[in-house]
């Protein structure tokens, strides 16, 4: 009950001191630059508007849209590849200029965001499964269950016939792994963007089909924060006006839907897929191993300390350490993630990159576990050995270091080593901040390739492959520590 009440306390202390920084530093509205050039916001699993190569290259008809208006206008931006919801956070916390990400300019958004004029006008269609004669029009789908994807028209569109028409919503981050569970059966429809389910269509691989036409469009347009980069704006139009005129703008239609295009995606193997991407999945691992490997020795730093904390006679200390690993443990690691890349920025009025915002939500939570292994790697020691030393005239912080903990680390050390496999795999759960890691990766080949299946097991493999060494490697130092 005590540890409830403190860590109430801490939360509501924390809340009033964030109220207090927006109050006392108001968000700037001027716009602001890294390195002279505008960061915008997009979402890389929405081919053909934007996706990512096998060379690593981001392409689509959005960002080549950005492109020709950039040289236009003569301004340089760097384009931060996110999920659609997490780029909308992005934009609503400042940590992005701009958006742009085939998002549609509804009354809703107008109320958060300034648009430019529309660059393009879509509309929401139906799919279902190549082989589902059952579902034919909206009526059909009474009591079905219908894919959608977070914060897209197409969600829009399903919620306002949804109590209509009887269905009930599975929602998903991203195109791909919606259309795979339609495929797999666990949804029996879709609602996505017209030109974006079309040009999915061209591929082999997925197999959907379209029983019903598309609704009346809707108007894609680039999008700042309310009141922000005006001039971004102004660019934007001007720079569009311009690459209409001179042909730019039909060139890059006709590239990606035109008579002649195709999807960027290719039917290929499980082995052909491992071939075209190693290089991308490889990055991704040395990503996560990287991320891992920092946010680890951030955390074991804090957490020894806060370990002997606990371990401590000081009641002081023991409370902090009390206090910060029950805030830390009780806050899903998701949860935490979203609140330091999006809460911290807008309270303090900063941006942090999703790599430096990923390391601080991993060193944070996996610092209160260390902390946690420590206490009780300590208490583990028999505290007869502790009262021996000082019966023999022995400070206390000398026989901690001298008899207590000595033995406590070889008792933690295979527990340490299980505490980086269990924060390498939390490092998946850093793709919801748009950080690419592998499993980012994974989905970003997906959205170019709609090889869900086969992507995932080459993923899962390569994650099982690395924990798998690092298991043995700890079942060999234990081995190893308790033959010593």
């Amino acid at each position: 009950m005590k540890k409830h009440k403190r860590s109430m306390f801490l939360v509501a202390l924390m809340v009033i001191v964030g109220v207090c920084f927006s109050m006392a530093y108001p968000m700037d509205a001027s716009a602001k630059t890294t390195d002279g050039k505008y960061l915008i916001g997009t979402d890389v699993t929405f081919a053909p508007f934007e996706y990512q190569t096998a060379d690593g290259e981001y392409v689509g008809i959005d960002i080549d849209i950005l492109n020709a208006i950039a040289e236009d206008q003569g301004f340089e931006y760097e384009l931060k590849p996110l999920g659609f919801s997490a780029a909308l956070q992005a934009l609503e916390s400042n940590q992005i200029d701009g958006m742009i990400a085939g998002m549609s300019i509804t009354d809703e958004r107008k109320a958060s965001f300034d648009f430019s004029d529309p660059y393009f006008e879509s509309g929401v269609v139906m799919a279902v499964g190549a082989s589902d004669d059952e579902i034919t029009s909206y009526e059909d789908l009474a009591g079905k269950t219908v894919a959608v994807k977070t914060g897209t028209t197409g969600s829009a569109f399903a919620e306002s016939i949804q109590k209509k028409y009887g269905f009930k919503l599975n929602t998903f981050e991203d195109s791909a792994n919606m259309y795979e569970d339609v495929q797999a059966g666990n949804s029996d429809a879709a609602f996505e963007d017209y030109p974006v389910m079309a040009y999915a269509l061209n591929n082999d691989r997925l197999k959907l089909k379209l029983p019903t036409e598309a609704e009346p469009g809707d108007n894609y347009g680039f999008a700042v924060n309310k009141g922000m980069n005006p001039e971004l704006i102004e660019q934007f139009n001007a720079g569009l006006i311009n690459i209409r005129a001179n042909g730019t703008y039909q060139e890059i239609l006709d590239t990606y839907l035109g008579e002649n295009s195709t999807a960027a995606a290719s039917n290929m193997g499980f082995f052909a897929l491992i071939k075209e991407n190693s290089g991308e999945l490889l990055k991704g691992l040395g990503q996560t191993l990287l991320l891992t490997l920092i946010a680890f020795v951030i955390a074991t730093i804090v957490g020894v300390v806060l370990g002997l904390f606990s371990a401590s006679p000081n009641t002081v200390l023991k409370w902090i350490a009390s206090i910060y690993v029950d805030l830390f443990r009780g806050i899903p690691l998701i949860v935490l993630a979203f609140f330091v890349y999006f809460s911290i920025p807008q309270l303090f009025d900063l941006r942090l990159s999703a790599t430096v915002a990923g390391i601080i939500t991993l060193s944070l939570n996996t610092a209160a576990y260390i902390a946690e292994l420590v206490r009780g790697g300590i208490q583990a020691v028999d505290k007869g050995q502790l009262e021996a030393a000082r019966s023999l005239g022995l400070p206390y912080n000398l026989s901690m270091r001298k008899i207590v903990l000595p033995q406590a680390i070889k008792i933690m050390v295979p527990s340490f080593i299980n505490q980086f496999v269990i924060t390498l795999k939390d490092t998946s759960i850093l793709s919801v901040i748009g950080l690419v890691e592998l499993t980012q990766t994974g989905k970003i080949i997906i959205a170019r390739t709609f090889s869900s299946g086969d992507m995932w097991l080459i993923v899962a493999l390569m994650y099982l492959i690395v924990i798998t060494a690092l298991t043995k490697f700890s079942n060999y130092l234990e081995r190893k520590l308790n033959n010593a």
